[in-house]
């Protein structure tokens, strides 16, 4: 039965909202979206204001295409490339050890929620049950990874939007407005990115999560099609290396570490789970994992074997023009759009955090400002950088590698002590280590790529 509270607020401080006529509009769109509105036990709320308290709802099915969906993103383009620079086996190896060690993460983080107690798992939770003096820079890393990836969809949608145009509209590239990247970023972020932003639940996302879902697929499909059509010639055989391990691996292998980053959204699904016991969290965290690095291995192998070791970056940009290529890049346009809320949540969340340490939902007001920061600050780093592959490089190495495994690890450690050396305490160690590691050896090859 959903339980009804009155709440008064007397929060004279927070400026209105409707003061600020952009952040105004994304507050009302969004306001209507969002059906799942938390129940607010602050004392000092306004007696007009009743919400409601929703059960926890979310299904093992729901969670895993949210989580699905944070998983694969942009780091999926660059696959084909990552496995170029180490060869064809190694690079199929790493995937699939990526894709454990991320795992692992997730179920570590998912054991500490028990730890916590209802439903309020986050970072911050964590962080004051074992280092609390150190839960704002935790928060604030998560906020900058989450922060630097959603100004990488926008960029992405910015530079791809003019090329569909054009493959849909013989003559627009005379059209300065539709081939400026500017244009697509603004035009998203006022009809997509921004009104999902506001909502409150993750679990909200889930039907746009799936819509997402397909964009993948129709990758996947591009990738397998022109790898077995007679009409697209293979590389010459010479390209094919089937091993090349370098030092440029180092390089590289915050690709593959990025392209598995969705601890950021493990407590939002902990929290949301209707029945999130440890059975169910497994399956969901399988059932994710276990389907991207399928997609990865495919994407990967494929389009590493239909261009050879001179495969760009970004694999969509490789193929020939035309509607049917058109299509796949408009798909990811959709991707990014809304993979852009999966990372806009946590984002709020840390910040929000890190603004009051009140541990309960925070009200309307500030929950529309801080939304709206990130999506405004975002657009403006959007529409003025064109290139962050350094800079995403840098967040790879250090906020991805952090949330994946040195966190996870640490806190598993400290909050499992009771158990002695079990061999989970020894694997969540060995993560720390290895994120540490990770960390240092990648972000020195970085910085000297930088010099």
């Amino acid at each position: 039965m959903t339980n009804y509270q009155t709440i008064i607020e007397n929060d004279t401080s927070a400026s209105s909202i409707s003061s600020i006529p952009a952040l105004s509009v994304f507050s009302e769109i969004g306001a209507s979206l969002d059906e799942q509105r938390p129940l607010l036990t602050n004392s000092t709320q306004d007696s007009s204001c009743v919400y409601f308290e929703e059960e926890p709802k979310a299904t093992v099915a729901s969670a895993s295409i949210n989580l699905s969906n944070t998983i694969l993103g942009t780091g999926m383009l660059a696959m084909p490339a990552a496995i170029a620079s180490v060869g064809l086996i190694p690079g199929m190896m790493i995937i699939v050890y990526a894709g454990v060690t991320s795992g692992l993460g997730l179920y570590f983080l998912a054991r500490c929620a028990e730890k916590v107690g209802g439903r309020n798992a986050s970072f911050s939770s964590l962080s004051k049950l074992t280092w609390p003096k150190l839960g704002i820079f935790f928060d604030l890393a998560i906020a900058i990874k989450c922060f630097g990836v959603a100004v990488s969809y926008l960029i992405i949608l910015g530079d791809l939007m003019p090329q569909v145009i054009r493959s849909f509209f013989h003559g627009a590239e005379e059209n300065a407005i539709l081939m400026d990247r500017r244009f697509w970023i603004t035009l998203s972020i006022f009809t997509a990115v921004g009104p999902l932003s506001f909502l409150r639940k993750l679990d909200s996302l889930k039907y746009t999560s799936l819509i997402a879902l397909f964009a993948v697929a129709y990758l996947v499909v591009i990738v397998v099609y022109h790898y077995i059509t007679p009409n697209f010639p293979p590389p010459p055989p010479e390209s094919i290396e089937y091993f090349h391990l370098t030092t440029k691996i180092f390089s590289q292998l915050p690709v593959f570490i990025f392209a598995f980053t969705c601890h950021q959204n493990i407590f939002s699904v902990y929290n949301e789970l209707e029945n999130n016991s440890e059975r169910s969290i497994v399956k969901v965290i399988f059932m994710s994992i276990g389907s991207a690095g399928f997609i990865y291995e495919i994407v990967a192998i494929l389009g590493y074997l239909s261009f050879g070791k001179g495969v760009l970056g970004n694999i969509i940009l490789e193929y020939p023009q035309s509607h049917f290529v058109a299509f796949g890049r408009l798909a990811i346009v959709v991707l990014v759009i809304f993979s852009y809320p999966l990372q806009a949540h946590p984002c709020r969340a840390s910040l929000e955090k890190i603004i009051d340490s009140n541990p309960l939902p925070m009200s309307d007001k500030k929950h529309a400002l801080v939304t709206g920061f990130i999506v405004v600050a975002s657009y403006f780093l959007a529409i003025s950088i064109s290139q962050l592959d350094l800079v995403l490089s840098f967040v790879g190495s250090t906020g991805s590698t952090t949330i994946s495994f040195i966190l996870p690890g640490l806190f598993y450690f400290r909050l499992y002590r009771d158990d002695s050396w079990h061999w989970k305490r020894v694997a969540a160690l060995f993560l720390t280590f290895y994120g540490i590691m990770v960390m240092t050896v990648c972000l020195t090859f970085n910085i000297k790529r930088l010099l």
